[in-house]
């Protein structure tokens, strides 16, 4: 994980003056005959005698959602290049964070190779300047023998104009953590599948956990067969590389809630005997974006300090078809004693978290979120940017709208009852599939609502779409795995330790 060195600058002539940088970073936006400089930007302005925003209309600049377009200095700042980055167009007359944050993550892209970086972005909210910069500028290389630019080594953020210092501090603190969380799930998403499997993944969770400070606890398939987890056992039947039970666990001093995060851990999914096509399987390297994003989130409760009690049950398996694999027409007996008729080895995850639940349910939790890369269904629904959220009405709601507030962009949906009978097993207590196609996303909710406890305020988060990017990159989004839903996951600790 490489992360730019930050650090908090005023923004001031003098500071400009002497900054070290060599790139100043400014916003614009879009205006009748041009491009206008956003706020931050009246000091490189000043260097250009007040015609800035002309030059950069000169070069093509329009002010539209994150354009780049780079101006030489000539000597008029110490810096050699003013980069200015679009913001586009306001809405009701004011720049949203997720505008700075996708501007900042272009700029971010735009500054590889640069060593140092005087960012004037953070003017208008520093959170989202930080978090867009740092997100934006991370690439992996691990497996490269040739890396290609260096991402940019250093950053300074101007100061917003109100607040006190100590606050400016603190919330570039609690951003560089975010950003860093997301970048431990990237890391973990991006690591190809021969390298990263149930025995290692929980090897580098535990090494994150002593770093952090907190409880580990894994369980081995020993361990999983003493205890019960069939769902679990049956899913890494398959494979040569046994199943995992994780446990990572954030106990402060005095917890004012306890909340219980559960991440599906394929560390590579096939489909099973029920194969997947060949054509995008490379694509299921991600199916444990949701163990990567639950066990940043648990780190990043440590780092923050959150007035919590925060723990990750993450369970790992490799799904993959061969003499010891689960079967078309098993019927699996999960932790807790349900059983269910496997109709289609392609839909595991469900299986893995039903038991991670009922295990994350017998500690008590005030709250359960749960994430995975569930179905192909959210993607059918909602597009590859958009999760979908189902759980109990009430905390379904307010994770979906501090989702959208976060720029990771969930939305609320149902869990039909009627959709209830089509789970219905004529073996076991239920199936894991319905017999048709409608509404997989919300069946696959159904299903995982049958193994929360009574009254258990839960939210499922489905980022099978939103958790790997493989097109084009956008805003502070690069290709493979981007980290989502962990600066969701981090928001809604934070409003649960504020609002309880």
């Amino acid at each position: 994980m490489t992360v730019p060195k930050l650090t908090l600058s005023d923004n001031s002539e003098a500071a400009l003056a002497k900054t070290r940088a060599d790139v100043v970073v400014i916003g614009t936006l879009p205006g009748e005959n041009g491009p206008t400089l956003a706020d931050g930007a009246a000091l490189a302005d000043a260097a250009f005698d007040g015609k800035l925003a002309e030059v950069l209309a000169t070069l093509g600049a329009s002010g539209k959602a994150e354009e780049v377009v780079k101006v030489p200095t000539l000597g008029k700042l110490p810096a050699s290049v003013v980069l200015a980055v679009g913001l586009g167009k306001q809405a009701g007359g004011t720049v949203t964070a997720e505008q700075v944050r996708r501007a900042a993550g272009a700029a971010g892209r735009a500054l590889a190779g640069t060593e140092r970086a005087f960012v004037t972005l953070s003017a208008l909210d520093l959170q989202a300047a930080v978090e867009g910069l740092v997100l934006g500028a991370y690439t992996f290389t691990e497996y490269r023998s040739e890396k290609g630019d260096a991402p940019l080594a250093k950053a300074d953020f101007v100061s917003p104009a109100d607040g006190a210092p100590r606050e400016h501090k603190a919330t570039l603190k609690a951003a560089t953590a975010i950003a860093e969380s997301v970048i431990i799930a990237r890391d973990l998403i991006n690591t190809p599948p021969n390298d990263l499997f149930p025995a290692s993944f929980a090897d580098r969770a535990k090494k994150l956990a002593e770093a952090a400070g907190l409880d580990f606890e894994v369980l081995d398939e020993k361990a999983l067969k003493r205890k019960g987890f069939g769902g679990i056992l049956g899913v890494g039947g398959g494979s040569s590389r046994p199943p995992r039970l994780l446990r990572v666990g954030y106990k402060p001093a005095k917890a004012v809630k306890k909340v219980a995060l559960v991440g599906k851990g394929i560390t590579f999914d096939s489909g099973g005997i029920s194969i997947k096509p060949a054509a995008g399987m490379d694509d299921m390297t991600s199916d444990m974006s949701g163990a990567a994003a639950v066990l940043a989130s648990v780190v990043l409760a440590a780092k923050l300090k959150y007035p919590l009690e925060v723990t990750a049950h993450i369970p790992l398996a490799e799904n993959l078809p061969s003499g010891t694999a689960y079967r078309p027409g098993d019927v699996l007996t999960m932790y807790g004693g349900k059983t269910v008729e496997v109709l289609n080895t392609d839909a595991e995850g469900r299986l893995v978290l039903a038991d991670a639940i009922v295990r994350a349910a017998e500690e008590n939790p005030d709250y359960l979120i749960e994430t995975a890369t569930l179905t192909g269904a959210q993607v059918v629904a909602l597009g590859k940017r958009t999760a979908g959220v189902m759980g109990s009405d009430e905390f379904r709601d307010r994770v979906a709208g501090i989702m959208q507030a976060t720029g990771e962009g969930g939305w609320a949906m149902p869990l039909p009852e009627e959709l209830r009978a089509d789970l219905d097993s004529r073996l076991a207590d239920l199936a894991n599939v319905t017999g048709h196609r409608w509404g997989g996303m919300l069946a696959a909710g159904i299903f995982l609502r049958e193994f929360v406890a009574e009254g258990l305020p839960w939210a499922h988060i489905d980022v099978a779409g939103p958790a790997y990017h493989t097109g084009s990159p956008w805003g502070y989004t690069g290709k493979g795995g981007t980290g989502v839903p962990v600066r969701t996951i981090a928001a809604v600790l934070a409003d649960i330790a504020d609002q309880g």
